[in-house]
C-alpha cells in the first residue's frame, strides 16, 4: 500500500490555530460515536467526532479550512471533496487497538492531520504503524484496511480525517 508521512506539514501559526480551534476553544460540538469502527461494538473503546463537511452539509469551522495558501483545501490538492471529521479519542490506562475499517468502499484520498503528540496510531493495513505527532500528516488510500486507536498517555488523541478526490 502506497502511503506518505511528512512531518511539520503545516505553517507553525496555521497549525496551532488548527490545535486551538479543535483542543483548546469549546466551540467544537463533539457528538458522542459509541462505536469507534464495524466490529468493535463489543469493547469498552469509544470516541468523539465533530463533522465538518459530508454530503453537502457545512459546520462553522469549514471556512477555516476552504481559503487560502494555508488551508487543507490548497494543501492537499483537493478537486473533490468527501468529508472532514475531527476525531477525539479519550485517555484509558490501557492502548487500544479499535477494529480496521475503510472510511468508504470506493477509491478515494485520505488525509489524517495529527492534532496532539502521543502514543496513539494509525495502523495500516500491512502492519505499519504511524505514530501521532503534531503537524504529521498521513497520505494515504483511505478506501484500504486501517485502524485507530486511543492513547494513554495524554488526555485524547486528536486529529482531523479529510477524505477526497
Amino acid at each position: 500500500m502506497a502511503y506518505e508521512v511528512i512531518d511539520n506539514y503545516f505553517d507553525k501559526d496555521y497549525f496551532a490555530a488548527m490545535q486551538d480551534i479543535i483542543m483548546k476553544s469549546g466551540k467544537i460540538q463533539w457528538e458522542y460515536v459509541e462505536t469507534t469502527a464495524p466490529g468493535d461494538e463489543n469493547n469498552l473503546s469509544c470516541m468523539f467526532g465533530a463533522w465538518v463537511y459530508e454530503n453537502t452539509q457545512v459546520h462553522q469551522m469549514y471556512e477555516m479550512f476552504i481559503g487560502g495558501p494555508e488551508t487543507l483545501w490548497e494543501k492537499f490538492g483537493i478537486k473533490s471533496l468527501i468529508r472532514i471529521k475531527f476525531n477525539l479519542y479519550p485517555r484509558t490506562e490501557t492502548l487500544i487497538e479499535h477494529a480496521e475499517h475503510k472510511d468508504f468502499e470506493f477509491k478515494h484520498k485520505g488525509a489524517l492531520v495529527y492534532l496532539n503528540d502521543n502514543d496513539g496510531y494509525t495502523k495500516l493495513e500491512d502492519g505499519t504503524c504511524i505514530e501521532s505527532k503534531a503537524n504529521r500528516v498521513l497520505f494515504f488510500d483511505a478506501s484500504t484496511p486501517h485502524a485507530s486507536t486511543n492513547c494513554t498517555d495524554a488526555k485524547a488523541r486528536f486529529n482531523i480525517n479529510v477524505n477526497y478526490f
